[in-house]
């Protein structure tokens, strides 16, 4: 897949645990460790920008095009 999911290094720069992050963007834990493997098909913006709010990032240090 070309779209790389960098969700794990923001998590780590922040020193923020996953658990977390789901709460406070308000998504489970599960839909979390699926967006954080690359096993989801699309991201809602909405949700995309709860992330980016609460990690203080901007959407590309999360979703990042590599080509195969």
């Amino acid at each position: 897949m070309p779209i790389q999911v960098n969700l794990d290094v923001m998590l780590a720069r922040r020193k923020m645990k996953g658990k977390v992050l789901a709460a406070e963007v308000g998504i489970t834990e599960q839909n979390l460790s699926l967006l954080r493997t690359g096993k989801v098909k699309g991201v809602r913006f909405s949700t995309l920008e709860k992330i980016c709010e609460v990690l203080e990032c901007q959407p590309g240090d999360i979703l990042e095009y590599v080509q195969e």
